[in-house]
């Protein structure tokens, strides 16, 4: 049996992102050794979006919101690397979904393993000059107001699956439920 008939039995010959029947065709999710497992199956306008990062359709992603809870890694990392870069463009429900998907450490692994949002912007790092990535923990080494919320943002706090910014200095995160900008130096990433 081929991958594309492996992949419509196991997708009852729908879309695995968005639900669509129309003009369907595998796509292998790198790094991949073409088997079925390590393949999706997508509609033209998922394939079309995902290589279109200029005039990406933000809303038809939304439908990321159903997918990201497949059972299926492949769909989970696709799933992830989506809301990750809908997340780094500003997209506020993306990076909710991206906080409340969970992904076992090998699919987590595999996810980051060709994150394109790491070529997209400079490396950040750490008060102790370690690599931080998007998705990753990190603790506060020192209390932060946080101006215009009005709260302090404690030392000790874990901030939970981060996103990155084009400014290598500078991290977004939630606390205390507000989404805030936060600086590097000020921080440490947890192992």
């Amino acid at each position: 049996m081929t991958i594309e008939k492996d992949l419509m039995l196991r997708s009852d010959s729908k879309c695995e992102l968005c639900s669509s029947t129309v003009d369907l065709s595998a796509f292998e999710v790198s790094p991949s050794n073409s088997t079925a497992e390590q393949a999706i199956l997508i509609c033209k306008t998922c394939n079309d979006q995902m290589n279109q990062t200029e005039s990406i359709n933000v809303n038809h992603w939304r439908c990321l919101n159903d997918s990201m809870w497949s059972q299926t890694p492949a769909v989970q990392v696709v799933a992830w690397r989506q809301l990750s870069q809908l997340s780094s463009m500003g997209e506020i429900w993306a990076q909710d979904l991206l906080d409340m998907l969970y992904l076992d450490e090998e699919t987590q692994e595999w996810a980051q393993a060709n994150d394109s949002e790491s070529d997209e912007y400079p490396p950040a790092k750490d008060s102790n000059g370690a690599a931080i990535n998007a998705g990753d923990n990190v603790t506060l080494i020192k209390d932060l107001d946080v101006k215009g919320a009005g709260f302090t943002a404690k030392r000790g706090t874990v901030v939970r699956g981060i996103s990155l910014t084009s400014n290598p200095d500078h991290i977004e995160g939630k606390v205390n439920g507000t989404r805030i900008v936060l600086l590097t130096k000020f921080l440490k990433k947890q192992n």
